[in-house]
């Protein structure tokens, strides 16, 4: 089969062919139909701090996609092949504290596809059976494929508790716009990005944020944002940008009491971040925001979709053939496009 694969320890992936797997007694193979290019894969791409730490060589890497199960094991019970479905990525080990109190997606001894097994850019994919999400007739392959980013914008906006606040985000890049219109559904007052480039700023606003300012060029954003927010300071921040100076401002701008929601990854170890300043003094709440609760977040997700308030249509920017993948990591890379989805046919 068809696959890209982190072929040597630095940048790129290398198109190249691998055996079909083959599904053990609790799996479903699926064959692939389209996948989304996710910032953890530029991440890889680019072999930054964090996945040359992380990403083993030779793996298929990808874990956004929908496809059509072709094959189950011999103790899979609830699927049959032909149905259309995409899949958690965070392969649970189903034992221990977190696995069994709800929290799968950050257990101990967890997996994810794409990063520590082989994933999704390929023709076919393996998962376990736990893991199949069947896609509802009404949700389009195109957003299908990209399911696992929405649910981290979900995941990241749940947990904040936006209704009826106002509502910074720090970063928006694909998942920090996928953030503006789910927030945007789910109540949030007011919504006010930062990113350093005008095309996404111009398509949060476009989203629903009321106030789109540019992380460096803006020099009195913050103040700007407390004086809207009766001088407080907004409800609740949510963090996307991985950014050491945008989790800095965002901290600077949240309110006292606020809370942050923290989903960016800095590509290495902060340096230096004021922790009692803008944590402990300020009484702020922080979540870390990891995937996605499984399967809590993929109901909301699948609910908010089938409700018609999400807006992805100006996000999944590119549609490509799986061949031309390096012109879609190229379009990310240089900004011209947002989320990529690669057709597998």
């Amino acid at each position: 089969m068809r696959a890209l694969i982190k072929h040597h320890a630095g940048t790129e992936l290398q198109y190249t062919e691998r055996p079909k797997p083959v599904p053990g007694p609790r799996d479903v193979l699926i064959r692939v139909r389209k996948v989304g290019i996710c910032g953890t894969d530029r991440h890889i791409w680019e072999w930054d701090h964090w996945a040359a730490n992380r990403i083993p060589v030779g793996i298929i890497t990808g874990h956004e996609f929908v496809g059509i199960i072709e094959q189950v094991g011999s103790a899979v019970t609830r699927y049959k092949p032909g149905l259309r479905v995409s899949a958690e990525g965070h392969i649970s080990p189903g034992v221990g504290y977190n696995a069994r109190t709800g929290n799968g997606h950050i257990a101990k001894d967890m997996v994810i596809l794409g990063v520590d097994r082989d994933g999704c850019f390929a023709d076919y994919v393996c998962v376990p059976e736990e893991n199949v999400w069947p896609v509802h007739p009404s949700i389009p392959d195109k957003v299908a494929a990209v399911l696992d980013p929405i649910g981290n914008a979900v995941h990241t906006v749940m947990t904040a508790g936006v209704s009826a606040k106002t509502v910074l985000i720090t970063g928006v890049g694909i998942i920090g716009l996928m953030a503006v219109t789910v927030a945007r559904a789910a109540g949030a007052s007011r919504i006010f990005v930062t990113d350093v480039d005008p095309r996404r700023l111009a398509l949060a606003k476009k989203l629903g944020a009321v106030a789109a300012y540019h992380a460096v060029n803006d020099k009195g954003w913050i103040k700007d944002v407390k004086e809207a927010t009766r001088g407080d300071g907004p409800d609740v921040l949510l963090e996307m940008s991985g950014s050491p100076s945008g989790i800095k401002d965002g901290f600077t701008a949240l309110r006292f009491g606020g809370t942050a929601a923290m989903l960016g990854t800095p590509a290495k170890p902060l340096e230096s971040f004021d922790f009692a300043s803008h944590v402990i003094f300020k009484g702020a709440t922080v979540h870390g925001i990891n995937g996605r609760r499984m399967f809590e977040t993929w109901y909301q997700m699948e609910d908010l979709l089938l409700s018609g308030r999400l807006e992805l249509d100006d996000i999944i920017t590119h549609e490509l053939a799986f061949e031309d993948f390096r012109k879609g990591f190229e379009a990310m890379i240089r900004g011209d496009g947002i989320k990529v989805v690669l057709n597998l046919g």
